[in-house]
């Protein structure tokens, strides 16, 4: 059955040009099969009806032909390839179709693809790159993990250079606008497919997109801008982290060359093994060993929570495996001011070795325990 190809894109038949290629970025950002949610049917359709559509002579073409536009040549004398097309998708993305897409400007990423769009983006500086970001290991106890600390930890980084700042120029000296990119820190290159010219924005490869250069290069760094130093950071670990929960210091990582943002810092906890303390998440467990006596008859006894060593009572006729709870002496829960709680784990000692005395009263009773 013919297909209407207007109607496919939500359009009149007067639609302007600009008019139809707004129609396909937005539907075809809504279907495209890399996306969740994506209709590879639907998206195969959209981009059917925009190479006739967005070409005038298929247009003209299409307009006077209608149903017959198919048969005459269409779509199938254009020579797309639909493998071509998904592909392109895929390395506008590097290599991921749309799973890194978090709601961006959908005409950016159509534009370059397409070669529509992309105007009104010059400024001076392009995206410069970003630090690596590392990670350090900080092994704790359970109490410092339970109440939070704050630990010195020394690390060797990529950091800005002392004499330049990270700027990789000598100080006193000015910057010069790079003659490369006039200044714009980004290149535009194009390329001619079947689709149409595709372009693509780069990094400028002379000024590492500052769109500026250093006028006389920092003999300290060689006009890098970093080196490798030594350093120490103190570091807040909060309450309640568990064994490999992470920290992020924004901005503590490597500096980046050429006067590009630094990298984050990762702070991962470690916590100790412990023999007397058993962690449940906000939770502590701890065992105490009783005798037959107390257990029957109840007791006070002393137990190590994280707080010290408290005093608790032990009912009469506590069985062995029997839990005793304290409320609100576990582990603070991370993120908040509250805290778990701490549960005694009763274990009934039963002696292998009786005096004749114990054993004959314990005879005398054993009907009655």
């Amino acid at each position: 059955m013919p297909k209407d190809y207007y109607k496919i894109l939500g359009l009149e038949k007067n639609a302007t040009a600009d008019e139809v290629k707004k129609a396909f970025k937005k539907l075809a950002m809504q279907h495209h099969p890399d996306k969740p949610g994506g209709d590879e049917k639907k998206f195969k359709e959209i981009n059917e009806a925009f190479q006739v559509l967005n070409d005038a002579d298929k247009r003209t073409k299409y307009d006077q032909f209608g149903s017959d536009f198919e048969s005459q040549g269409g779509w199938g004398a254009s020579g797309g390839n639909w493998e071509d097309i998904m592909n392109a998708f895929r390395n506008q993305q590097g290599g991921g179709g749309f799973s890194g897409f978090s709601g961006g400007d959908a005409g950016d990423i159509f534009g370059d693809i397409f070669g529509f769009g992309g105007g009104g983006r010059s400024r001076r500086g392009g995206q410069q790159a970003r630090g690596r970001d590392i990670q350090v290991d900080v092994e704790l106890d359970l109490k410092e993990a339970a109440f939070g600390i704050e630990k010195e930890i020394s690390l060797r980084k990529q950091s800005a250079c002392d004499v330049c700042r990270g700027t990789g120029n000598e100080p006193g000296a000015k910057m010069e606008i790079c003659a490369i990119c006039k200044g714009q820190g980004q290149m535009v290159q194009q390329q001619r497919t079947f689709l149409g010219v595709m372009q693509t924005v780069v990094q400028c490869s002379a000024c590492y997109g500052r769109g500026e250069k250093p006028g006389n290069i920092c003999k300290h760094c060689g006009g890098d801008g970093v080196m490798a130093k030594s350093s120490t950071i103190k570091v807040k670990i909060p309450a309640g982290i568990d064994e490999g929960e992470s920290i992020r210091l924004s901005g503590h990582g490597e500096a980046a060359p050429h006067g590009g943002g630094a990298g984050d810092l990762y702070v991962r906890a470690h916590i100790k093994p412990q023999k007397v303390f058993h962690r449940d998440g906000p939770d502590v467990l701890t065992e105490s060993e009783i005798s037959f006596s107390q257990a029957v008859l109840g007791d006070k006894i002393m137990v190590p929570t994280l707080d010290g060593e408290l005093k608790i009572i032990v009912p009469e006729g506590t069985e062995s495996g029997q839990l005793i709870r304290l409320k609100g002496h576990g582990i603070t829960k991370l993120g908040h001011t509250t805290r778990g709680d701490h549960y005694v784990k009763i274990k009934i000692r039963v002696p292998k070795k009786l005096s004749r005395d114990v054993r004959k009263k314990l005879e005398e009773i054993k009907d009655e325990i």
